[in-house]
């Protein structure tokens, strides 16, 4: 398998372990059996090939209809969370200077996500504590629709939290890492 292989199947794993397993997000296990996720693996680390991939990414799934949502994967940008929240905040002006905003919306997911005033070991920033960096992409009228028919879609976040505080941080932890080397097996 090639790194990028590795690296996708990883984070296909953890949707279906964690995300999916734990029920963070109800709508990801319906695309994993459509098969309506894309994935894309930007090897560059630098801000100006990020953005290059995620401007080619709002296009591909311009092109593409039958791609729901799209991860771009970045497995040697942004390893620290500061650094990945300075490049979060350059994906989302250049949403809205490639005229997007509104057509897609970016969910963000890193190794050592923090949620604000959330200390490091809280087990709920595991909500969002992906094997790589990445940035999440999805149709805004697709998620729009999906939360008018799902009752109390406001609830989510907060049933997720504690959800992840009763498992705690251990398996929590363990949760995410399993996914990962299950996927190389």
């Amino acid at each position: 398998m090639s790194t990028a292989e590795t690296i996708i199947a990883q984070t296909r794993q953890w949707i279906v372990d964690v995300v999916i397993g734990c029920n963070f997000c109800p709508f990801a296990g319906r695309e994993i059996k459509r098969d309506t996720i894309h994935y894309e693996v930007e090897e560059a680390a630098g801000k100006k090939e990020v953005l290059e991939a995620l401007a080619k990414l709002f296009e591909l799934m311009k092109n593409d209809p039958g791609i729901e949502t799209s991860l771009l994967i970045l497995p040697k940008a942004a390893a620290s969370f500061t650094v990945y929240l300075q490049l979060l905040d350059l994906a989302e002006a250049l949403l809205e200077d490639e005229g997007y905003d509104g057509v897609y919306q970016i969910a963000s997911f890193h190794p050592a996500y923090l949620f604000a005033g959330a200390g490091n070991d809280d087990p709920a920033n595991y909500t969002n504590r992906s094997p790589y960096p990445m940035f999440h992409l999805l149709r805004e009228a697709r998620v729009t629709k999906a939360i008018e028919s799902y009752p109390n879609v406001e609830d989510i976040p907060q049933r997720n939290i504690g959800f992840a505080t009763q498992k705690g941080l251990a398996q929590m932890q363990q949760l995410r890492q399993s996914a990962i080397n299950n996927a190389v097996r």
